[in-house]
């Protein structure tokens, strides 16, 4: 499956793969999506990118371990949660910050930083995994 067709067109197909799941990840608060559901298809996106180009064109774009991503996922979704023990709360209880830029007001909130580490713990943990195969399929040829 290493066409001509399949490596010119995957730079375009992963760029859009890698937004769409930006935009699931975020909108996951309102509607169907979140954290999860991202993770899974950025994931995808780095299996099709390690298809086309292989595992050490991707290695060297990522620029990253994918397990030190999951592991910066976990420390984020997990200091997400501890953040409400400083306001005397329950573990995991929402606090919410609005910033005032210019003539709009941006929400922050601990929901919105533990999807987004468990975007993190589940692109790298599943993209960790794509290489690995990857690799032991390249071995095999």
């Amino acid at each position: 499956m290493n066409t001509v067709i399949f490596r010119t067109l995957t730079p375009m197909i992963v760029a859009i793969m890698l937004v769409f799941s930006v935009y699931v990840c975020l909108r996951g608060h309102n509607e169907p999506g979140g954290g999860f559901i991202g993770g899974l298809i950025a994931a995808a996106a780095i299996g099709v990118f390690g298809m086309a180009s292989g595992v050490a064109t991707v290695r060297k774009a990522l620029r990253v371990d994918p397990m030190a991503i999951a592991g910066f996922g976990v420390v984020m979704a997990g200091a997400s949660g501890l953040m409400s023990l400083f306001i005397d709360a329950p573990f995991m209880t929402s606090i919410w910050l609005y910033l005032d830029i210019g003539e709009s007001v941006v929400p922050l909130s601990t929901p919105l930083f533990f999807d987004l580490g468990v975007y993190c713990v589940v692109f790298g943990t599943l993209s960790a995994i794509a290489l690995s195969l990857e690799s032991d399929r390249e071995e095999d040829i």
